[in-house]
């Protein structure tokens, strides 16, 4: 006998996929002070010295943020 309604391929999943929960502030998660600063001067750093891959500007961005840290830390 043959089975009139085959098991759909995607384990009876609903062709429609559930739709994810999110925050009333459109989604997106606010800013932190170290990812604005990361932003900000990545793209400085990218202006400034293009020669660079990201490995070595990120190192430069962790740098400065370190170094700025302590002085408004002092």
């Amino acid at each position: 006998m043959v089975n009139a309604n085959p098991k759909p391929a995607n384990n009876g999943a609903s062709a429609q996929t559930k739709k994810r929960r999110s925050s009333s502030s459109g989604g997106r998660k606010k800013l932190t002070p170290f990812n604005k600063f990361m932003q900000t001067e990545t793209a400085r750093l990218k202006e400034e010295k293009p020669e660079l891959d990201n490995k070595e500007r990120f190192k430069m961005v962790i740098d400065n943020w370190n170094k700025q840290k302590e002085k408004t830390a002092a």
